[in-house]
């Protein structure tokens, strides 16, 4: 019997670092978001992480499946800025960043900031801007700043960028470059409900009666209080055998038969970043592979490319990037 008791107060360990109030934290989004988005809850989980560890997401689906009214609608439960972006073939640099305007009562120039100094930025269709305009985001997004004429705007945190493409539509598109897509943590590809989802999303709509699904959603999570739990992320433990385990995973992406590119040193700090985000939200201080595992598809989706003769066999890179996944050995 004492040894039962002793065992039982083993397993009741107590978190080095204080977990609760970001687990609640992240039940409140999710309740909110689930007044008006159904299903979706791995694509809401991936965009918590993603804020947590000041990643931005690249989200992927056909039109109308709820891509950009659940970006709208996340940023809603977040108490700062939102400013939404509709890239078109036309858009500049100066359209997004902001430029300087001659003012004519001081005699000098003035810079008048674009619609990306905001905390939370939602551009819709990236791939429809050209080059140079995609080219833009770049300095914004990794150093999360704007420099104009020699001068640097630093970003208000948080500063998350929510990018939606359509793989469907490929008129008048410009692929993103390798080297803009490595900035993203996450690349989620969103797909259709099932016949159960669809049922309930139907149902949901006919309830509200034409009531406006933003009006619906309250703000639960303050700057302040992110800023704490950032912190407490970065406390999560993590041992030497995990971080083994996903050095092996993404090396073994760079000389795979079946993949042309790899995954850079930049997705194993992601993968990292991801996991302890994963295990703190799960009320945990430390890493278990199956974190690593939840993050590995949306960290590795846009960071490692097929081989031409895979991709005409219609192999994809989910199957590959799962097949790496079966092929290393679980640390114990």
């Amino acid at each position: 019997m004492e040894n039962n008791e002793i065992q039982n107060e083993d397993l009741n360990f107590n978190n080095r670092i204080p977990l609760e109030d970001l687990k609640n934290a992240v039940k409140d989004i999710k309740r909110e978001l689930s007044k008006v988005i159904i299903g979706q809850e791995n694509f809401i989980e991936l965009l918590i992480v993603s804020l947590l560890v000041d990643g931005h997401v690249l989200i992927e689906g056909v039109p109308g499946i709820a891509k950009t009214v659940t970006a709208k609608l996340f940023a809603q439960t977040l108490k700062t800025d939102f400013s939404r972006i509709q890239f078109t073939p036309d858009l500049m640099p100066s359209d997004i960043l902001g430029t300087s305007i001659f003012n004519v009562k001081t005699s000098e120039f003035e810079y008048k900031k674009g619609p990306i100094f905001s905390n939370i930025v939602l551009i819709d269709e990236i791939n429809r801007a050209p080059a140079k305009t995609q080219a833009a985001m770049f300095e914004t997004m990794e150093e999360r700043q704007v420099t104009m004429d020699g001068t640097t705007y630093k970003m208000k945190a948080p500063f998350m960028v929510l990018a939606t493409q359509n793989p469907i539509e490929q008129e008048g598109t410009y692929a993103l470059p390798e080297a803009q897509l490595d900035r993203f943590l996450f690349k989620i590809k969103v797909d259709y409900p099932s016949v159960e989802e669809e049922i309930l999303i139907i149902k949901t709509h006919h309830e509200r009666k034409g009531a406006i699904a933003k009006e619906l959603i309250n703000g639960v999570l303050t700057p302040e209080q992110l800023v704490k739990y950032k912190a407490n992320i970065q406390d999560v433990i993590v041992e030497e055998k995990i971080i083994k385990y996903i050095a092996e995973i993404i090396s073994k992406t760079r000389n795979h038969p079946h993949l042309y590119l790899g995954g850079s040193p930049r997705a194993s700090i992601a993968t990292l970043n991801a996991s302890k985000a994963y295990a703190a939200i799960s009320g945990r201080d430390f890493v278990t592979p199956e974190d690593i595992k939840k993050t590995l598809v949306p960290i590795l989706n846009h960071r490692v490319i097929l081989t031409p003769e895979r991709e005409m066999e219609g192999m994809t890179t989910e199957s590959v990037i799962q097949m790496i996944t079966e092929s290393v050995e679980i640390p114990r």
